[in-house]
């Protein structure tokens, strides 16, 4: 009689079953971090008097619409993805490189440390600049800030 695989390796079960788990594990992790670079950064609003007069609904709308002023008027919500993401891989790729030389060093091989640490040092560098949200301009935050506080409210800085 001949057993079933489950009786003859237990371990590979097992294996399958935490492959399965961290497999979800990192999809959801990959959704949590695009929802996360997804969400444009928003002013943050001290609670004066006329914070608390209005409410967050109503403070909520005007910040809406102070954004809208602002792009109309020609300012632009980000500074632009491309730069940020050539400048992330590139440091990345320098930081890789360096760490792979020190480590291939170690075993005998600092060129080869170095070529793979630069390219999964680039490689890091281009997801976090691609994922990572861009912070609004400069024109941006000064017009939507001036905005808010002509209508009564105190920005202290973004998030």
């Amino acid at each position: 009689m001949e057993a079933d695989e489950s009786t003859r390796f237990p371990q590979s079960r097992c294996w399958w079953q935490a492959k399965a788990v961290m497999a979800q594990s990192c999809g959801f992790l990959i959704i949590v971090f695009l929802v996360a670079g997804c969400a444009a950064p928003k002013p943050i609003l001290y609670p004066n008097a006329h914070l608390q007069q209005v409410g967050e609904e109503v403070a909520d709308r005007d910040i809406d619409d102070c954004r809208v002023m602002a792009h109309d008027a020609g300012a632009t919500a980000s500074q632009g993805k491309s730069g940020q993401v050539a400048g992330s891989t590139a440091t990345g790729g320098a930081i890789g490189s360096a760490s792979g030389a020190v480590g291939g060093a170690v075993v005998g091989h600092p060129g080869r440390g170095a070529m793979v640490g630069a390219a999964a040092g680039a490689t890091g560098g281009f997801l976090r600049g691609f994922f990572r949200r861009s912070p609004p301009s400069n024109a941006y935050k000064q017009f939507v800030q001036r905005c808010l506080k002509e209508r009564g409210y105190d920005p202290v800085g973004w998030e």
